[in-house]
């Protein structure tokens, strides 16, 4: 396959997430957010084909569907979605979502509900906790965040503990060690996870142009090396031509600010990484 050589930062992060869901077999792939969404599409249509999607709506669908205005086309393969059938999904851990807290902490708890120190009083009132501690507890979940800063990975818990993570002493009593199933987290400087030691955050790859300093400076607690740490691979040509046919309205230019272009301009450690260790993930 061919590299792209002009690429956003939007495209090198949808292919990036879409790497959550290699060899997850047949199971429902949830996508929250538009870069979400489009990562699950693009590894349906790569290299996970036992995936089944939702459309945001209520179908459940082979192949992805298109965001945006659809012009009266109808999905293939598609069926009827109700709430039912999402938690027989959910309940028997047969989902993978790729989920957008705007909180995380170095336990990999997770936050969409409210900002501040009283829950009762909150800075800023979000979504409220919605399914976010049931689906924790029953199925993998990985996470998209847009903004790496210390405001989104914060230095202590997070405000409101939304999702668990593995800060054991707020599991419930006779819970095992696999309670907690996080995959890989995706942000616009790095793809990181908490398979460290003793479940510490490590980053597996930088953006090209992002050094590792850069981004330890924009989170609130420590971050580890992976071994084979190396720049987040580029998208194919290929790739760029699904996630064109799936996003016709080029919803994804503005999900990070500025729509920036995915290549990179600092030349920093991702660069250098990149020259040491080409297309490897850890």
């Amino acid at each position: 396959m061919t590299t792209a050589k002009d690429f956003t930062l939007a495209e090198l992060i949808i292919t990036a997430a879409a790497e959550a869901w290699r060899g997850d077999g047949e199971l429902l792939a949830t996508g929250i957010g538009t870069l979400p969404r489009l990562a699950a599409g693009l590894a349906r249509l790569t290299f996970s084909p036992g995936l089944r999607l939702t459309d945001g709506e209520a179908y459940l669908v082979a192949e992805p569907v298109p965001l945006g205005p659809r012009g009266g086309a109808s999905p293939r393969y598609c069926g009827w979605m109700p709430y039912a059938r999402v938690f027989d999904s959910v309940w028997s851990g047969r989902r993978h979502a790729m989920v957008t807290p705007v909180q995380v902490d170095r336990w990999g708890q997770a936050n969409i509900s409210a900002l501040g120190p009283d829950f009762r009083r909150p800075r800023v009132q979000m979504l409220g906790l919605r399914g976010f501690p049931g689906n924790s507890v029953s199925h993998k979940n990985s996470m998209f965040l847009p903004n790496h800063d210390r405001r989104s990975f914060v230095e202590g818990e997070v405000d409101v503990v939304a999702s668990v993570g593995f800060k054991t002493n707020n599991w419930p009593a006779g819970a095992g060690p696999d309670f907690v199933r996080i995959g890989i987290v995706v942000t616009n400087l790095c793809v990181l996870d908490f398979g460290g030691p003793d479940h510490a955050a490590q980053v597996l790859s930088l953006h090209p142009g992002v050094a590792f300093d850069e981004v330890q400076a924009a989170t609130g607690f420590a971050l580890l090396r992976a071994p084979g740490l190396q720049q987040t691979p580029a998208p194919t040509e290929e790739q760029l031509a699904i996630i064109r046919r799936l996003d016709p309205h080029n919803l994804r230019a503005g999900v990070i600010k500025g729509n920036p272009p995915g290549a990179g301009s600092a030349g920093g450690e991702g660069a250098a990484l990149a020259d040491a260790e080409p297309g490897r993930r850890p």
